[in-house]
């Protein structure tokens, strides 16, 4: 009888979870069963049921997971943009001595290439493109360029033409925008720029004509080539210039009405006839 109790004890303990507990120290029996009940607190001691020596600490939160890495600046111009945005960025960088062509309004390689070395000499990423952190810290170390800087090489836009230009074949000079149209009956068939003499050896200003041309004119008051020399008052002529191209507006003439576009005044110099008008204004 006594050993059929013992067996349905241990069977409750079975079920239940149970353990069997041995006699203390001083030999006292103890209850025979140790009951853990389902749901209670485990105790701290126990191994969590992924293994390891310390519990399982909770899910990290959403604060804890890494950011997202930070968009790149924006990029404003790069390699074949063009535009009046584009003069003032090389006049900028001709300032601080990284650009020494132009400006052409033309993002081209040797606008990439002073891009890249700005931005390695501050730090940033050498990329060549031109994104908001370039350009803010370029601001912060240059000037508002000048009209003649941002069209230091030509390229600018020409005033509307003189009313004297408006009839006949006319070479239509204006100092204020510095660009000659040639013009034929009202209508402008070709634009250029030019650059003018000194204070102290001004152009001329009033109407004219062409009164002699020279293809591969040398200067005997200044021994200087002047080819496609069209003249049209004393020794002042329309020609070409190496100086304007190489310079642009950093130079001037003695006088006369440079051209730094050497295949524009070609043209220009086989469709002048002797004898057409020339206006020179402000």
């Amino acid at each position: 009888m006594g050993r059929a109790c013992v067996a349905g004890l241990a069977v409750v303990a079975a079920l239940t979870g149970c353990t069997v507990q041995a006699p203390d120290g001083e030999g006292k029996r103890r209850s025979p069963v140790h009951i853990e009940l389902p749901g209670a607190t485990p105790s701290p001691d126990r191994t969590p049921a992924g293994g390891g020596d310390k519990p399982r600490s909770e899910p990290p939160s959403g604060d804890d997971k890494p950011g997202a890495a930070p968009a790149p600046p924006r990029v404003l111009w790069s390699r074949g943009d063009t535009g009046r945005d584009v003069r003032e960025l090389q006049a900028r960088l001709r300032q601080v001595a990284w650009l020494f062509e132009g400006p052409t309004g033309t993002y081209g390689e040797q606008t990439e290439r002073a891009v890249s070395g700005f931005q390695g000499k501050r730090g940033l990423p050498r990329t060549g493109k031109t994104d908001a952190v370039t350009w803010r810290r370029l601001l912060r170390m240059t000037r508002e360029p000048g009209r003649w800087e941002l069209f230091l090489m030509g390229g600018q836009p020409a005033d509307p033409p003189d009313a004297r230009c408006r009839t006949g074949r006319v070479l239509c000079i204006d100092k204020t925008s510095r660009t000659l149209r040639w013009m034929v009956d009202g209508r402008t068939v070709s634009t250029m720029a030019v650059r003018f003499g000194s204070q102290y050896t001004p152009t001329r200003e009033g109407v004219f004509s062409v009164y002699w041309k020279s293809r591969d004119h040398v200067s005997t008051l200044y021994d200087s080539p002047m080819p496609y020399a069209m003249f049209f008052s004393g020794g002042q002529a329309v020609h070409f210039s190496a100086d304007f191209a190489a310079r642009g507006y950093a130079g001037a003439s003695h006088g006369c009405v440079n051209v730094r576009d050497e295949a524009a005044i070609a043209e220009l110099y086989a469709r002048v006839r002797n004898g057409d008008k020339v206006v020179v204004s402000w």
